[in-house]
């Protein structure tokens, strides 16, 4: 385990203590020529919502685009740094943090998804999946004839899949990684899936992935990551597992630019 430091966060009227992990580089940074990045905002019926986006440096208009649904820490230095590494890929991507209207913290660092619960409760998939929608209608005000894919984790991979119901006269694929299924009827998705997934999982049965990937009616990649648990892609926390992360990022780029259409 690596030492954890402590750090006082004000949220609202009261304080609270969050142990937080050392930072780490980022796979690609902000300065990187081959990108652009941005932090638009997106307007909604009660207010404005926070992003964080990156686009390659040039953007046609059938560039591709990726919607990025946070984890329960929120758009940390990991999200951030996986909407970049797909602007290098060559999409264009975003990144909206679904916590914007209750001034959460910042998630930087932190270890304990606990510090996150009184925001990740108040999370209504009605709500969520305007949000969503703004953020992918964000990317098609800049590339109109684009192809768009969501991806998330964590809690974000089950809005994520969601969102291929509820929002799917827009997107046209999806990646959850290590997200919940159970709430999900696998015969409303009608796009293609690419999974990502931990048997060591604590919190979702590996067995309840296979039985919802069996009903599945398009196509679709799966691979359960047999000696790992929760959280192998973050590489901000000691859950990270280089090879599981290698593997499954090289097969969702691969599964984005197929079914994108990223030239």
């Amino acid at each position: 385990m690596m030492n954890h430091l402590a750090q006082q966060t004000r949220t609202d009227d009261t304080t609270a203590t969050m142990p937080v992990a050392p930072p780490r580089a980022p796979m690609v940074s902000e300065n990187d020529p081959s990108i652009v990045v941005a932090r638009p905002q997106l307007r909604r019926p009660d207010g404005v919502l926070d992003a964080y986006a990156a686009y390659p440096k040039s953007v046609r208009p059938d560039t591709p685009g990726i919607v990025v649904v946070m984890h329960a820490f929120g758009v940390d230095a990991h999200i951030r740094d996986v909407v970049r590494r797909f602007a290098q890929a060559g999409f264009m991507a975003i990144a909206p943090n679904l916590y914007s209207r209750w001034k959460a913290p910042a998630g930087d660092g932190v270890t304990d998804a606990e510090t996150f619960k009184p925001y990740s409760s108040q999370l209504q998939r009605r709500q969520y999946s305007g949000d969503l929608r703004a953020a992918a209608l964000d990317l098609l005000a800049k590339a109109p004839h684009c192809k768009l894919g969501l991806i998330g984790f964590d809690i974000g991979a089950n809005m994520a899949l969601l969102q291929a119901i509820d929002n799917a006269d827009v997107f046209d694929a999806v990646a959850p990684f290590y997200g919940v299924v159970r709430n999900v009827d696998p015969l409303e998705i009608h796009v293609p899936v690419c999974g990502s997934y931990a048997e060591k999982d604590a919190d979702i049965p590996p067995d309840e992935v296979r039985v919802w990937r069996s009903a599945l009616r398009v196509g679709n990649d799966f691979r359960i990551y047999p000696h790992h648990g929760h959280g192998f892609f973050d590489e901000t926390r000691s859950s990270f597992v280089h090879s599981a992360a290698d593997d499954s990022w090289k097969r969702t780029l691969l599964f984005f630019k197929t079914t994108l259409g990223l030239q």
